[in-house]
């Protein structure tokens, strides 16, 4: 078996220790994250149309909020929904019902759009592990994301949340990795990124 390329291993070193850290986190930090990512992001998508977004998991910043909160936008909400086989993400329009999908993550109840239904979003919400101050965004090592924002239209806004510490100097980054053009943390809210990777 041939190793990992050095960037694909030290991801995975990164990964791993980023989950175990997020695991520690007390339900009291999630629940404060969460309710100031939430604030950051309201306030910025206010006009926002359609919008792309994911269901944070227990351990995300967002969880227990979001994709609830976006209601209030009046907003066409697309949510992703990871297929039984393949990895390309599909979308369907977020009706307030939610079940559970592959990998145990939560997905919209209703129709299923293609991976170019991404295309209609003008802001794109992505979940991350971390985000460096380059707009490199390190996810989960899937995949799906980085093959999703092919479809992304130009100009669209692609915001990731993570929480404080989580936003950093450097990552490593591969040719495939897209990158975000902004991030929302708690305590900083949300922050505009140089993509000039």
């Amino acid at each position: 078996m041939t190793p990992p390329p050095e960037g694909d291993a030290a991801k995975a070193a990164l990964r791993e220790r980023l989950l175990a850290a997020r695991l520690d986190r007390s339900p009291a930090a999630r629940a404060s994250a969460a309710a100031a990512v939430t604030s950051a992001l309201l306030a910025r998508l206010a006009r926002v149309r359609v919008l792309a977004a994911f269901v944070p998991d227990d351990t995300e910043p967002g969880a227990g909020r979001l994709p609830a909160a976006f209601t209030q936008l009046g907003a066409r909400v697309l949510l992703p929904v990871v297929p039984d086989s393949g990895a390309e993400l599909r979308w369907a329009v977020d009706t307030g019902r939610l079940a559970p999908g592959r990998f145990g993550l939560s997905e919209p109840v209703g129709p299923r759009l293609g991976p170019t239904a991404l295309g209609t979003a003008q802001v794109v919400v992505v979940p991350a592990l971390a985000v460096d101050r380059a707009g490199t965004r390190l996810g989960r090592g899937g995949g799906y994301y980085d093959r999703a924002l092919r479809h992304a239209r130009p100009g669209a806004v692609v915001v990731a949340l993570v929480f404080d510490d989580e936003l950093v100097d450097a990552l490593p980054a591969l040719d495939h990795d897209r990158p975000v053009t902004a991030v929302v943390t708690p305590s900083g809210g949300w922050q505009e990124l140089p993509t000039g990777r």
